[in-house]
């Protein structure tokens, strides 16, 4: 059987974003750093958390698996560090399991912060009682394969829907969904979101106080 040399589609050499910065994103909801980003880096709306109390934040490690395989995903568990959130297209085939018990075990091991699949997850229950977070599209009992011979990438650029994540973006999912936030703009978008929860405090407040919607936002 002809096998594909993985390392030659593979990135090792990737910045990383500091731990202080992902924890401080990770106190942010998504919509909130959706905003404050100004509207971009939403991923579809039906990758959603398998379980409600998931939640994560951290830089993306990308893969582009073949479709209906999931070998390059136990690959990028090899090559993953702490605090990496595991980010997967699974070449548009969506009627597969390509992630469960085994791979989460493993993945909780090495300290990887998350999981998003652009495709199906199987063992929702286990992986739930685990804590792992994974979001995916949803769940499938259908198995994949193991194509020594088909390509793959490990930290090239992934697009899902119409946002592209590179290796090192900020990544970070809760109940509402996953939005990734470009490396280089982080901390802008982190400052610029904290500053708009602050805002919409004082906003509550008022509302509260028996203010209106109108006349808060001068619409009246």
């Amino acid at each position: 059987m002809n096998r594909v040399d993985p390392a030659l589609t593979t990135r090792l050499d990737f910045a990383r974003l500091s731990p202080a910065l992902a924890a401080a994103a990770g106190k942010l909801p998504t919509a909130t750093l959706h905003e404050a980003a100004r509207k971009v880096g939403a991923l579809p709306s039906v990758i959603k958390p398998v379980a409600p109390q998931f939640k994560f934040a951290g830089s993306a490690l990308t893969v582009h698996s073949p479709a209906s395989d999931n070998l390059w995903l136990h690959r990028a568990l090899e090559v993953a560090q702490p605090g990496d959130v595991m980010v997967v297209f699974a070449g548009g085939a969506y009627e597969h399991g390509y992630w469960g018990e085994i791979m989460t075990t493993m993945a909780k091991m090495r300290g990887l912060a998350g999981l998003v699949i652009d495709g199906c997850v199987r063992d929702g229950v286990l992986l739930g009682e685990f804590g792992f977070p994974v979001f995916a599209r949803g769940l499938c009992i259908q198995g994949t394969g193991k194509d020594f011979g088909a390509t793959g990438w490990i930290n090239h650029p992934v697009t899902m829907g119409n946002v592209v994540v590179h290796a090192g973006d900020l990544i970070v999912g809760d109940a509402d969904g996953v939005v990734a936030i470009p490396q280089a703009r982080a901390a802008e978008v982190i400052a610029a979101g904290e500053q708009r929860e602050a805002e919409e405090a004082a906003i509550l407040k008022r509302l509260e106080a028996g203010e209106t919607t109108m006349k808060i936002y001068g619409w009246a």
